[in-house]
């Protein structure tokens, strides 16, 4: 009778680790307010400190702010200036 060797355990195989790819999703908002000190218009990146840019209307800054949302993939929220609605956004 020939001897048997003794049977290596199977070395596990380390299972390929998934590498998770995380969809990075960078949606820019701005914000279309009335400044309460000078009166003008501001266009602000959502969660930012300062204006962007002034406007002297609340129409010159939608255009602004429409056109730069297109273009980063975006949305506009305007803030209403009078009214009971006043602080109260709006989505465009």
């Amino acid at each position: 009778m020939a001897a048997k060797k003794p049977e290596k355990p199977a070395a596990k195989k380390a299972a390929p680790e998934k590498k998770e790819e995380k969809k990075v999703v960078d949606y820019r908002n701005y914000h279309v307010a009335k400044r309460a000190e000078d009166g003008k218009w501001q266009v602000k990146y959502a969660g930012g400190e300062k204006a962007i840019k002034l406007f002297d209307t609340q129409k010159e800054a939608l255009e602004y702010t429409k056109k730069m949302a297109a273009n980063q993939g975006g949305s506009v929220l305007v803030h209403a200036s009078k009214g009971a609605q006043k602080g109260k956004i709006k989505k465009k």
